[in-house]
C-alpha cells in the first residue's frame, strides 16, 4: 500500500476535508490520530468508519491554538503508534469579517487556530521527525485565499497568506532533514462550511459557473492529493502549494 506502516496526525479531522483526509490516509495504509476540538460524536463516527473498514485510528481532543495541547497530541500519537511520519495541519475556521468590522477577538481567534496552529504543528512534528530519523511529510491545508483576496473575510485570508509563507520557509529549513513541507489550497469544496451556499440553487449555480471544470470539489478530491503528497512519490516536492480549485483562480469570463 502507498502509505503502509506510516503514522499520521490530521487536525480538525472530525468533519469536512479533514475527515476525508483521515479516511483516505487509512485506506492507503497509514494509521491516523484523528484530532477534534469539540465534537466527540463526529470524531467517533469517523473512527468507526475507519476501523469498520479495517483501518487503524484513534481519536484525541485538542485545541490546536494551545501549544500544550498540540504537544500532547504529538506525544500521544507517538505513544500509541511508535512514531510520526505525516502531519496534516488542517484545522481552521472563518470569521467572515472585513478589515473595517473585524474585532480584535475575530482576528486573534482566526490567526490562533489557522496560522499559529499550523506553525507549531509544523514545529512539533518536525522535531519529532528529526529525533526519530527517517524524514517525514508535513502538509498544510491552506486555501486559494492564501493568494486570492476574499473581501469580507480578511482575517481568514491573512491567516492563509501566512500559511503560504510558513510552507515555503519551513520547507527550505527542513529539507536537509529529509522533511518536506507542502501546502494544499482547495477552492470550493462540498463541506459543512459551504452548506448554506450549496443549499441555495441560485448561489450554487453561480459558484459552479465560476469554476472552469463546472463542479464543486468533494473532500475526496483534496484527500487524494494529500495521500500522494504524503507518499514517497512526492519526494522531490517541497516549499510550495498545490492549488486544487478546478481552475477557479485562473478563470475570467472575458469582456
Amino acid at each position: 500500500m502507498l502509505l503502509g506502516g506510516k503514522i499520521a496526525i490530521v487536525t480538525g479531522a472530525d468533519s469536512g476535508i479533514g475527515r476525508g483526509i483521515a479516511v483516505a490516509l487509512t485506506q492507503a495504509g497509514a494509521a491516523v490520530m484523528i484530532n477534534y476540538h469539540r465534537n466527540v460524536e463526529r470524531a467517533n463516527t469517523v473512527l468507526a468508519e475507519i476501523t469498520g473498514a479495517g483501518g487503524k485510528a484513534q481519536i484525541m481532543q485538542g485545541d490546536v491554538s494551545v501549544l500544550a495541547e498540540l504537544n500532547a497530541l504529538v506525544t500521544a500519537t507517538v505513544a500509541a503508534f511508535g512514531r510520526l511520519d505525516i502531519m496534516v495541519n488542517n484545522a481552521g475556521f472563518e470569521s467572515h469579517t472585513s478589515i473595517l468590522d473585524s474585532s480584535e477577538d475575530d482576528f486573534n481567534s482566526v490567526i490562533a487556530v489557522n496560522l499559529k496552529g499550523a506553525f507549531f504543528g509544523t514545529q512539533l512534528a518536525a522535531r519529532q521527525m528529526i529525533n526519530q530519523g527517517g524524514g517525514g511529510r508535513i502538509i498544510n491545508i491552506s486555501s486559494i485565499h492564501e493568494d486570492w483576496p476574499m473581501p469580507g473575510n480578511t482575517p481568514y485570508s491573512v491567516s492563509k497568506g501566512g500559511i503560504r509563507m510558513l510552507t515555503r520557509t519551513a520547507g527550505v529549513e527542513l529539507a536537509p532533514h529529509g522533511i518536506t513541507v507542502v501546502g494544499v489550497g482547495p477552492g470550493a469544496v462540498n463541506t459543512p462550511i459551504n452548506a448554506a451556499t450549496l443549499a441555495d440553487p441560485a448561489k450554487k449555480a453561480a459558484l459552479e459557473g465560476a469554476i472552469p471544470t463546472g463542479r464543486i470539489a468533494e473532500p475526496q478530491d483534496i484527500a487524494d492529493l494529500v495521500v500522494w503528497l504524503a507518499s514517497d512519490q512526492s519526494r522531490n516536492v517541497t516549499a510550495t502549494t498545490f492549488i486544487s480549485d478546478g481552475g477557479m483562480t485562473q478563470y475570467s469570463a472575458g469582456l
